[in-house]
């Protein structure tokens, strides 16, 4: 059992540092958006210093506790194969799929914008910056309450949550076009 305590320590830290990166990730790509419509020279200095920063945070961070989280992981339902029999288990894991695809999808903005090819606006990515925020708040409620998680307020809290941070969005936008400097 001190193995099993080690394991889930090990893949909790990996799976914080992830969504550390996940929820940065996608910040630097609004500033390379940003920075992409700026005037020479700003948009040349700007944009190769956000490139760097996000080539980092990608490679050096995200990627490799995603990896090690997935690890870590997978090594816990070894040890514990019976939570595989468990409804919430399997729920979790579906939220762990998301979180993969949105990994990924990640990745993919990330490679295109390493290459100036600027496919979607700061908004949108201001947007996409709430998803690992939503997938975090499903598997850290539904890991603590597990069975005893009542899927009709789940899905109503989900729904608020996602409201109440489209609203967040909404706000903040109004505060930069009063002050272009917040």
């Amino acid at each position: 059992m001190e193995l099993y305590n080690y394991i889930k320590a090990l893949h909790l830290i990996f799976v914080i540092t992830w969504f550390a990166g996940l929820f940065y990730i996608p910040r630097l790509f609004v500033y390379q958006i940003e920075a992409f419509y700026k005037p020479s020279p700003d948009k040349e200095i700007l944009g190769e210093q956000l490139k760097l920063m996000a080539k980092r945070l990608w490679y050096i961070i995200t990627w490799p506790s995603a990896i090690l989280a997935t690890l870590f992981a997978i090594w816990l339902l070894v040890i514990i194969p019976e939570w595989l029999n468990q409804n919430w288990m399997l729920v979790k894991l579906g939220f762990v799929v998301l979180l993969i695809i949105y990994h990924l999808k990640t990745h993919q903005i990330f490679k295109q914008l390493q290459v100036d090819d600027v496919r979607y606006t700061s908004k949108y990515m201001r947007i996409w910056n709430e998803g690992a925020t939503l997938i975090l708040f499903s598997v850290v409620f539904l890991v603590i309450l597990k069975d005893s998680i009542n899927w009709i307020f789940g899905v109503i809290g989900i729904f608020i949550l996602s409201i109440l941070l489209m609203l967040g969005i909404k706000w903040y936008k109004k505060i930069r076009e009063k002050n272009p400097k917040a």
